[in-house]
């Protein structure tokens, strides 16, 4: 099992880890991570494992475990650069240290998809985020406005509302469903409740859903978020695609 330590802080950058397991193709199991795996849309971390000798191992992408069988294991695997020697074993210390500006603009892009759910409040059919655009897919046949979009993010990013990491009980959200946007991945079930963010408060919340991505502590960290374009990918689907100014 790996200790993620991103669900309780998105901003920690780096963290003390110990190796627990190397993967058949060549991945780094830790004890602990600050590296988010791909997973609900969002690119998985990369940056660094610091070797116990200050010497560096790259990271490019960050994966949930699997199995023989290819089922969900609790590991999260930290996967190298192409060609680059792992110089680690099982039992090694290390600090595992996130590249930091990449992972800032994914949790500014994935916030802006929560304001997005809002804006259009249609049900969202995919969505990718990535450190260099984001894009969400509605169910819908209706048109969107690239302009108008634009300038409703800006609103709420300069209305600077609060964005909160909480939970509800499985029981809660089966009386709920429709917090769930997203028509083609479900929340993880097993443990009995769910994570959710919300976007501004009790009294002016403008979006709460299941969602165990990383975010700004505020939308107006965001800064300058614009639609880059809309595109018409079926008869019930529009998509729209994000892009920092």
């Amino acid at each position: 099992m790996t200790h993620d330590l991103f669900r309780q802080d998105s901003y920690l950058r780096e963290c003390s880890a110990r190796v627990t397991a190397l993967t058949p193709d060549g991945g780094v199991v830790l004890d602990r991570t600050v590296f988010y795996p791909l997973g609900g849309g969002q690119a998985g971390d990369a940056g660094v494992l610091v070797r116990a000798d200050g010497s560096l191992l790259p990271i490019a992408d960050t994966r949930k475990g699997k199995d023989a069988d290819g089922q969900p294991t609790a590991g999260i695997v930290h996967l190298p650069a192409p060609e680059q020697a792992l110089g680690l074993a099982a039992g090694d210390a290390v600090t595992a240290r996130i590249d930091w500006e990449r992972r800032h603009r994914l949790m500014r892009f994935h916030t802006t998809t929560h304001l997005l759910c809002h804006i259009v409040a249609q049900p969202v059919n995919g969505c990718s985020i990535t450190p260099d655009y984001a894009r969400m897919d509605f169910h819908m046949d209706g048109a969107l406005d690239k302009d108008q979009l634009t300038a409703a993010i800006a609103r709420l990013v300069a209305e600077d509302h609060a964005v909160a990491i909480g939970e509800i009980t499985d029981a809660e959200l089966d009386a709920s469903p429709q917090l769930v946007k997203s028509m083609s991945v479900q929340p993880p079930r097993g443990t009995g409740v769910v994570r959710t963010v919300r976007v501004g408060s009790a009294g002016t919340q403008i979006d709460l859903q299941p969602c165990g991505g990383t975010h700004v502590a505020r939308t107006g960290e965001i800064g300058a978020v614009v639609v880059a374009k809309i595109e018409k990918k079926g008869a019930m689907a529009r998509r729209v695609v994000l892009g920092m100014a």
